[in-house]
């Protein structure tokens, strides 16, 4: 769907379909202006389009606001407002209504968008309505970010050409991906994944961005290629569907809805896939694995390694972002160094002689019980793309360490120890080099975690994300315990001391 075009629609069934597929990309600051006269659909398209935000939230009343001027509505999966601007006769009285102020969590529709104020968002469409019967001819016009998700949806359509499916939206992350998943003809759920190629950041080292320093995955390739090997040895990464490499489009296998992190908040039993998702790391850590992998389409993906200069940028990510969300202003160049230097000391510690393949998000989100495969495969492994080469102690310590939800205590040392007991008859496996490198990678990771999530407040204006900061800071003092970290422990106390206390 290009970004300003004409659209017929038969029926009002084809309307709140093409109301649907337009609200997959909604995000605060989003607005759409209906244009047309009394009757030619404007309504329709409304209801519908709130309806689709509501997805699987149950039913609500979505009355007219003719009369309330605007109609607010939290069941959706962002904040939307409905308002009707005809009785209006300025943009004047329109700006008294707080649209503006509406915009900054959440989108909107208006209908009668003559007297919008000016200026409320760059991010406009414009749908103008028009027709006799159940027939609507509709132009779309489409700007700011709004365009770019309208060139997006093109290609979506292309790829899915031929696909007989209709498109639902999909929970997605704290990053760039987008999710949705397909309802199928067949009964089939396969899920669209959108991951156009990473553009570079600004360069914050040695003229590299930060992505290319920590060696995130910079587009559909590498999770093409990381799904596939696992799937061949026997692990439960969604099978690759289809995939377009050059546009970052792929369709994968769906593992269903049992996320480790909704069936934690559940209260369920989680012994079993604990266990279970233990035994996989166990198993992976008997494996070879090689650092160059095909991604199909005459492309190889490089499994970069999990070296010193990855993960000192990532514990970067605290001065550079937590000291200011506290102190509101940088950290001091000479803390910054001592910050360093203490952890150049410590990383040789996490440094295997035989590297293996370190998923790096191995954790509740991104597991998925699957109790109806048999053994290793009851473990649904998702967000694979930035495997890297490294030790397997992080896998298990981010799982046991979870950023985002409570693992008890005694369920956390039950799945390490049987993680421990698993490798026991390994010959190579230094049970006290594990546990060592277990801790260090857990205070890094945690320590990264501060940062990444002051990061997505400030910069990103995702706020949610600071209620998970106590358990952070929580893991991240129960590491400093073990005896090797104690020059780190020392430099927590001597500048950073609230970073193990943090309170909610």
């Amino acid at each position: 769907m290009p970004h300003d075009i004409k659209v017929t629609t038969r029926s009002p069934a084809e309307t709140e379909a093409l109301a649907a597929r337009l609200s997959l990309w909604v995000r605060p600051g989003f607005l759409v202006l209906l244009s047309g006269d009394l009757g030619s659909g404007k309504s329709t398209f409304a209801r519908a389009f709130i309806r689709a935000l509501a997805e699987g939230k149950g039913d609500f009343d979505i009355p007219s606001p003719t009369f309330t001027l605007v109609q607010g509505y939290d069941e959706t999966r962002l904040p939307v407002f409905h308002a009707d601007l005809y009785r209006l006769a300025s943009p004047g009285e329109a700006g008294e209504l707080g649209l503006d102020d509406l915009l900054e969590t959440g989108a909107g529709l208006v209908e009668w968008p003559e007297n919008v104020p000016p200026n409320l968002t760059p991010d406009i469409l414009r749908l103008s309505f028009s027709g006799s019967g159940e027939t609507r001819d509709i132009t779309i016009a489409a700007e700011g970010a709004w365009a770019k998700a309208l060139q997006r949806d093109a290609e979506i359509a292309q790829f899915l050409s031929g696909v007989p499916a209709t498109r639902h939206f999909l929970e997605g992350d704290a990053s760039s991906r987008r999710y949705e998943w397909l309802a199928m003809t067949d009964g089939s759920k396969p899920i669209l994944m959108d991951m156009p190629t990473r553009p570079d950041g600004p360069p914050v080292r040695n003229g590299k961005p930060y992505s290319a320093i920590a060696h995130l995955a910079e587009g559909l390739p590498a999770v093409v290629a990381v799904n596939t090997l696992l799937a061949e040895r026997g692990y439960s990464a969604p099978r690759i569907l289809r995939a377009d490499l050059a546009s970052g489009l792929a369709l994968i296998e769906n593992l269903g809805a049992r996320v480790y992190g909704k069936m934690l908040l559940a209260g369920e039993d989680m012994t079993e896939p604990m266990l279970a998702a233990a035994e996989v790391l166990a198993d992976m850590a008997r494996h070879d694995w090689p650092s160059r992998v095909p991604a199909g389409e005459g492309v190889i993906h490089t499994v970069p390694p999990y070296d010193a200069e990855a993960l000192l940028i990532e514990a970067d990510l605290l001065p550079s972002w937590f000291w200011p969300y506290l102190h509101g202003k940088p950290a001091p160049a000479g803390v910054n160094e001592g910050f360093e230097a203490v952890w150049r000391g410590l990383i040789p510690l996490a440094q295997p002689a035989r590297p293996q393949w370190v998923l790096r998000d191995y954790h509740s989100p991104n597991l998925l019980w699957v109790p109806d495969r048999k053994g290793l495969q009851r473990v649904g492994i998702i967000d694979t793309q930035d495997a890297v080469m490294g030790h397997g102690a992080y896998d298990l310590m981010s799982m046991t360490q979870d950023a985002r939800v409570d693992i008890p205590d005694a369920l956390a040392a039950r799945t390490i120890d049987h993680y421990l007991s698993l490798r026991a008859g390994d010959g190579s496996f230094d049970k006290t080099a594990f546990l060592t490198a277990y801790a260090v990678l857990g205070a890094q990771r945690a320590t990264k975690i501060l940062g990444i999530f002051a990061r997505l407040s400030k910069r990103d204006g995702k706020h949610g994300y600071l209620r998970h900061m106590p358990r952070v800071s929580r893991a991240l003092a129960r590491n400093l315990e073990h005896p090797s970290l104690a020059p780190l422990r020392q430099w927590y106390f001597d500048h950073l001391p609230e970073a193990l206390a943090v309170k909610a």
